[in-house]
């Protein structure tokens, strides 16, 4: 328990997104240099009827139409929440289209990381309880729940996701920690259940030339992959959301999908609590939410569709091929 809680915290950058007169769309959105030519970001507001603060977020899968998005984040009755989204004839996000309804009992303690993984499974960050859960497609509650912990992961977990395919260190599971920063690979494999064992966590030096092992800044939470290519990324490069100074970073990628520290580059400034992270498998975009603040949804468009980016059924083979192997903070408040 810390002596000053993510619930506080997200209690004072509310108090002062209003005394600044940030609310919704207002909310002071700068694109970094070395993007704002290429890139536009805009709010697409709150979604009505969804529990606040926001949690992580994904498009459901085989379903593009569909947005999974945590609401009651940080909390026992948390969950998520699946909705209709409105497209234009880009194909980009412009809105809800439906009332959020909950994803059964999947989501209590949702945190930043909401994103499938391999054989199509959920798989949901747990803050502050320092847990990773796994739902099964169809299942309505997580058939697996891990304690990460055990494992040695710092408190607490926040968010995860998977380098995808045409990366270097395709297919491994990456985790992050709030507020420290702490970056981990996890060695993971098919239980035999539809769902995975994680037998390793290792935690990873970002900056082996400084001393210590060295961590993200920023308050990390969800985070996704882009392909080199796009506008302003020359190599794969990775987007991670920082909850606690207000930005989207950008990193470059190592020999194993892990951000090189002195890669970083502000991607967007100005937010108040940035919080979950995926991208459009439609369009590219990249979208994230906020917890606390507004509690809004962005998409940011200039990204090229993504060919490379792990997509369920994508991971689903990945499984497969990986069957029998082992691939080698806070409390927060609204």
């Amino acid at each position: 328990m810390k002596t000053f809680t993510r619930t506080q915290l997200a209690s004072c950058l509310s108090a002062a997104a209003l005394f600044a007169g940030v609310h919704g769309n207002a909310q002071a959105l700068t694109l970094g240099v070395d993007f704002a030519a290429s890139y536009t970001a805009a709010s697409l507001g709150s979604i009505a009827g969804l529990p606040t603060p926001y949690g992580g977020l994904t498009l459901k899968a085989g379903a593009p139409n569909t947005l999974l998005i945590g609401g009651a984040a940080n909390t026992d009755p948390g969950l998520i929440y699946e909705l209709g989204v409105t497209r234009d004839a880009g194909n980009h996000i412009t809105g809800f289209s439906s009332a959020p309804t909950p994803l059964g009992t999947v989501g209590t303690y949702n945190d930043g990381g909401v994103t499938y993984g391999p054989a199509g499974v959920l798989f949901t960050s747990q803050w502050p309880v320092n847990k990773l859960g796994q739902t099964k497609p169809g299942s309505t509650a997580e058939d697996k729940v891990i304690d990460l912990a055990a494992l040695g992961v710092a408190d607490s977990h926040s968010a995860v996701n998977f380098v995808p395919a045409g990366f270097a260190g395709a297919g491994r599971m990456k985790l992050v920690s709030w507020a420290g920063g702490e970056w981990y690979d996890a060695t993971f494999s098919p239980d035999g259940f539809g769902t995975f064992d994680i037998s390793a966590v290792t935690q990873i030096d970002l900056d082996p030339v400084a001393g210590g092992v060295q961590s993200l800044p920023g308050g990390p939470e969800g985070f996704v992959y882009i392909a080199a290519g796009n506008a302003g990324f020359t190599v794969n490069s990775l987007l991670v959301s920082e909850y606690s100074a207000g930005n989207v970073a950008a990193y470059d990628l190592d020999a194993n999908g892990d951000p090189l520290l002195g890669t970083r580059r502000d991607f967007i400034t100005g937010l108040v609590g940035a919080e979950g992270a995926a991208i459009d498998p439609l369009t590219g975009d990249f979208l994230f939410s906020t917890f606390g603040g507004a509690n809004e949804l962005v998409v940011v468009k200039g990204f090229k569709v993504p060919v490379g980016v792990a997509e369920p059924t994508t991971l689903a083979l990945l499984g497969l091929a990986l069957a029998g192997l082992g691939f080698g903070r806070r409390q927060r408040s609204s």
